[in-house]
């Protein structure tokens, strides 16, 4: 069975947010950790080479494959900051619509600015995500 590409990592956070070149997109990478630090309650932690991640769970598919992935996480990517976030479809569509300037994917909403969005429906975004997850993957 294949391994995880992506585990959490002793590298420092700060040190690769300060790599960043983009002088905006670092400041917002900085924001972002409090934010997720706010409302997930857990230290920011590398997770491979380039995504934060805040707290972990355990997942294990049908498929029997398995491993630990953050409970919310983000990666201030050259294109958009990318912040990674799991919902129901009942919830996804009626959340991201009040979001402000973003795009999405079925797991990811890219974001150029943190200007561009409302900041108090990312944080609903990011604890409805965290509960949903930890509800289908619950510790044992």
């Amino acid at each position: 069975m294949a391994t995880n590409k992506t585990t959490e990592t002793s590298n420092s956070v700060t040190d690769f947010i300060n790599a960043v070149e983009n002088e905006a997109k670092r400041n917002d990478a900085f924001e972002l950790v409090k934010i997720m630090q706010e409302v997930t309650g857990f230290e920011p932690k590398m997770w491979g080479a380039s995504i934060i991640g805040f707290g972990s769970y355990h997942y294990k598919y049908d498929s029997g494959h398995e491993g630990d992935a953050p409970l919310a996480g983000f990666s201030p990517r050259k294109a958009a900051t990318t912040v990674y976030f799991y919902l129901p479809e009942e919830n996804r569509e009626e959340l991201l619509s009040q979001l402000g300037k973003h795009t999405s994917s079925k797991a990811c909403i890219y974001i150029k600015k943190l200007a561009d969005i409302d900041i108090e429906i990312l944080k609903k975004i990011i604890l409805r995500s965290m509960e949903y997850t930890q509800n289908l993957y619950p510790s044992k």
